[in-house]
């Protein structure tokens, strides 16, 4: 009877952990956006912009959503660095690519970085959000020439996004713009994958004791 009862309680009120990666290369402002994601929700304040250095290895941040708790893998996007990246797919339920909308002199590079991430068979099935960073914040003179995400979507064609469930989204890392809304998106295409459903049958569900 107690295991009954503990039973439906952990499913009435257990949360399920999504991991979740944040990709996209160097100075694309993932770490600033992680940092701002944290704040939105829970009543721990990220750091401020000006406090913020490259990444060099692995950045985590959690956060609740409803009934959902997400672990992120922000990783550092340098060239020598993104050798790392595919060590942490496997385990991954979703993927948030990030890049500077801004720079559009890089966005061969992060077309090209992306496209290999789509490739590798460890993510296959895993939701895409991609992310047009640097949206309207005024402090930095270069943002007013940052791209839409309908432009940057056209831009990067990428193949094969019709193997998975995706969105393009504008935000901005600094002050927020289209974060909430991006993240919960997100829980709710987790919530329903395919990906989820073959991470949780590996797993294997751990019997309840008596």
């Amino acid at each position: 009877m107690f295991s009954l009862f503990y039973g439906l309680w952990k499913y009435m009120f257990s949360k399920t952990e999504f991991h979740v990666l944040i990709l996209g290369i160097d100075k694309a402002g993932k770490t600033t956006l992680l940092e701002k994601l944290k704040s939105q929700f829970s009543s721990i304040e990220g750091l401020p912009p000006d406090r913020i250095v490259p990444t060099v290895g692995l950045n985590i941040g959690r956060i609740e959503v409803s009934n959902s708790k997400l672990v992120f893998w922000d990783l550092g996007g340098q060239p020598g660095l993104r050798t790392i990246w595919e060590k942490y797919y496997e385990e991954a339920h979703a993927v948030v690519y990030v890049i500077d909308a801004a720079c559009t002199s890089r966005f061969e590079d992060s077309k090209s970085a992306l496209e290999k991430v789509l490739r590798h068979e460890d993510l296959q099935g895993a939701p895409l959000l991609i992310l047009a960073n640097k949206q309207r914040c005024f402090n930095w003179q270069d943002l007013p020439d940052a791209v839409s995400s309908e432009e940057l979507a056209r831009y990067l064609d990428l193949k094969k996004l019709d193997e998975r469930v995706y969105m393009f989204e504008a935000v901005s890392g600094y002050d927020g713009m289209g974060i909430k809304e991006s993240v919960e998106w997100l829980v709710e295409v987790m919530e329903r994958s395919k990906r989820t459903e073959m991470l949780r049958a590996r797993v294997g569900a751990a019997p309840a004791s008596a």
